[in-house]
């Protein structure tokens, strides 16, 4: 045993107690100590004989010896760890003072206690009082105090009780005027100390015995059967458990449900399975009302059994999650979280639904290794479950795990499963929630994650059917807004919510207009002061102006010489690289494509960037068409599509210089021009009138557009001449670009 950390003198008798550790197994005990004087005799006697029935004397309601020794100078008697009734009185007095029901579930013990007394080991006790009762941890009442015990015959070897003059109160009117015992029933005088103990419970230490017919504070369910115990006639004293029984009638003080909680815990191995499962349903509802330490010392260890060894199953949650909020971070970490750990590999669907629902309850205690290892590979199966209750809870639970998940965990492996529930899952709520929960867990996100999810996602669930769906998209790109640049906002995500403003459902266009104003007005304030910039966007939003502005460039240059794209400007090469860097067309968040072969996604892909394709192939295509020369622009034929004629010399092989006669005779461009002008100067002579009277009725777009379509249809001729006369390429032939 340690160092003591509680001592009480006891008022009757000379012993100390002392609440130490047992250095053994490190569990509190309670120590009784008697130190035997010169001229002590009798006491000695006592002391030595209520150690001998605490030993014999073995029930619930009775204090537990654990080990005792006797020395020639002292006693020493060891018990659980309990407090003194009248240091818990006065501790819960200052908490606000006790519930009933506490007291009634006390009062039941010791009335069992002294009933297993009388009338199963047929003693007496004699020296009951609030100095003979005890509470352990639980809250639970202990009667000890056994110095004067005898049987009912009496004990010749052991002294006569001689009454202590601050005691006398205690003592019944009969036991005064000297009839003795032959004035009533054996049990007379153990009851009327009964009736005095439950005055003081009430009130308070007692002055003198005429105060016991003021009621007090006794509740007024428990005056009747008190006004029996305290009865001047002892033969009319009820037997303890006759007592007991008017107690627990309908309406007595003794019946409620923290007692009938109580009585079936201490039967719980015998009763039905059915009986457990109603127990425990009903053990929820009533758990609020009940004290602290009772349901942490009481109720745990009984849910915790239940769990282990029973079939009580998934019905053990709620009220374990209840207790659980009085434990300490330390007690809940020791007791329940392996608990919690070795439900989620359970297969029973209604354990882990409740485990989904109660996630909030034991989230904090989780550590970040638990929930990587050994909670979410469970809590993923969920995602597949048939059962839809499974999986939207799955989905709503992962608002709580995904702080503590992993890199690996987070961003590939519930991407994935968030990708296909939206995608594939039949539940128009469940493909909503997952959208929801997406933008909600967005923050914990890395960058590359959601610069490849977070539009696609929301625009697939713009096209969602359920309206619900769509509304959690336009909520979703609102929430998430500052997780995109500039160039994202104009080009993906404003022309995705536009299209919502004729959405069939007035709800979702509320919101959409609501989104597209917020979208706005950061590109205006953008707009207006390009020096936010930093404020608005991040790194992101610098590299995509970039990107625009160096298309532009090489709508002039050839993106093949770095040296031409001004200086070699690092987002110049990021732009022309920009499709094997990430900025490609693919928003999608796996790469995985159809057995095809075809690179073409089902309706069903898990992909959440395949909507977002075809918009990206004519983003290419504009963007390609930028790069064309300006008269192949003009023309409308593209660069590629024009074959030069054979022995046509490259533009860096002609002389530049148009002065001297060579110039004049080697300038294809020249000859060109002059046989351009013959031929107009033929064709004007014949259809210059005609021309003219057809343009008068023509508007400039319409004469534009001929125009164009006469100069198509020439240089169409002109290629098929050329390649009638020039015939089959050869092999080996050089194709020029």
């Amino acid at each position: 045993m340690t160092s003591t950390e509680e001592e009480t003198r006891m008022p009757t008798r000379d012993p100390k107690m002392h609440l130490l550790l047992l250095q053994t197994t490190g569990e509190p005990v309670s120590v009784f100590v008697y130190e035997v004087s010169p001229g002590s005799e009798e006491k000695t006697q006592l002391a030595k004989a209520a150690l001998k029935r605490l030993k014999t004397l073995r029930h619930p309601n009775i204090l537990a010896y654990v080990d005792g020794l006797e020395t020639e100078k002292c006693l020493y008697v060891v018990t659980e760890p309990i407090t003194p009734l009248t240091a818990h009185l006065k501790a819960q007095a200052e908490r606000g003072g006790s519930g009933e029901l506490e007291v009634s579930w006390g009062l039941h013990q010791i009335v069992k206690a002294l009933s297993f007394l009388v009338n199963d080991c047929h003693l007496l006790h004699n020296n009951l009082g609030v100095w003979a009762v005890f509470v352990d941890r639980a809250g639970e009442w202990k009667l000890g105090g056994l110095d004067h015990v005898t049987p009912e015959q009496g004990d010749p070897s052991l002294p006569p009780r001689r009454s202590n003059p601050d005691m006398e109160k205690y003592d019944p009117p009969e036991g005064l005027n000297g009839s003795g015992k032959a004035a009533g029933e054996k049990w007379s005088g153990d009851v009327w100390r009964l009736g005095c103990l439950i005055w003081e419970v009430f009130n308070g230490p007692l002055p003198r015995a005429s105060s016991l017919r003021s009621l007090g504070k006794i509740p007024k369910q428990l005056v009747p059967h008190y006004c029996e115990l305290v009865g001047a006639n002892p033969k009319a004293r009820p037997n303890p458990a006759r007592f007991l029984q008017n107690c627990r009638a309908p309406g007595g003080f003794l019946s409620n449900s923290f007692v009938e909680s109580n009585l079936f815990l201490e039967e719980i191995q015998i009763k039905e399975p059915a009986e457990k499962q109603q127990f425990f349903q009903d053990l929820s509802e009533n758990l609020d009302s009940f004290p602290e330490d009772f349901c942490r010392h009481k109720v745990l260890p009984q849910l915790l059994t239940a769990f282990e060894f029973g079939s009580a199953g998934a019905v053990v949650l709620t009220p374990l999650f209840k207790v659980g909020k009085y434990l300490s971070p330390e007690e809940y970490q020791q007791k329940i979280i392996p608990v919690i750990v070795k439900m989620f590999s359970s297969t029973d669907r209604a354990m882990r639904i409740r485990l989904l629902q109660q996630m909030e309850n034991f989230i904090q205690y989780l550590n970040e290794a638990a929930v990587n290892s050994q909670i979410f590979p469970h809590v993923v199966h969920g995602f597949t479950d048939t059962n839809p209750a499974i999986r939207e809870q799955t989905v709503k639970s992962m608002l709580l795990l995904a702080p503590k998940l992993n890199e690996t965990n987070l961003n590939q492996e519930l991407m994935r499963h968030f990708a296909r529930l939206q995608a594939r899952d039949d539940q128009g709520p469940i493909r909503c929630n997952t959208t929801v929960c997406l933008g909600k867990i967005a923050p914990y996100l890395n960058a590359g994650t959601r610069q490849r999810v977070l539009i696609s996602a929301f625009s697939r669930a713009t096209k969602d059917p359920f309206p619900a769906s769509r509304a959690a998209g336009v909520l979703g790109f609102a929430a998430t807004h500052n997780y995109y640049s500039a160039a994202e906002s104009a080009a993906r995500v404003l022309p995705t919510l536009c299209a919502l403003t004729i959405d069939p459902d007035k709800s979702v266009r509320d919101q959409a207009f609501k989104a597209i104003r917020s979208f706005l007005t950061k590109l205006e304030t953008l707009s207006e002061d390009p020096s936010k910039l930093a404020e608005i966007g991040t790194q992101d939003v610098i590299l995509s102006a970039c990107v625009y502005i160096c298309e532009c460039v090489f709508a002039c240059v050839d993106e093949n010489d770095p040296k031409q794209c001004n200086g070699g400007n690092p987002c110049c090469s990021f732009t022309r690289n920009k499709g094997s860097s990430g900025w490609d067309a693919d928003d999608s968040w796996s790469n995985e494509k159809d057995a095809d072969g075809q690179g073409q996604s089902s309706p069903g892909d898990e992909s959440w960037g395949n909507d977002w394709d075809e918009e990206a192939d004519a983003s290419d295509r504009f963007v390609s068409s930028r790069k064309l020369s300006a008269p192949a622009r003009k023309s409308g034929v593209s660069t590629a599509s024009v074959t030069p004629t054979e022995g046509t010399r490259l533009t860096s092989e002609y002389n530049w210089d148009s002065t001297g006669a060579r110039a004049s005779h080697n300038d294809f461009f020249s000859s060109m021009s002059q046989r351009a002008t013959s031929t107009a100067t033929v064709s004007l002579g014949g259809e210059e009138e005609a021309t003219s009277n057809q343009s008068r009725g023509l508007s400039k777009a319409e004469l534009a557009k001929k125009k164009r379509e006469e100069r198509r249809k020439e240089l169409e001729a002109k290629r098929a001449e050329r390649k009638a006369a020039k015939g089959p390429l050869k092999l080996g032939a050089r194709k020029l670009d």
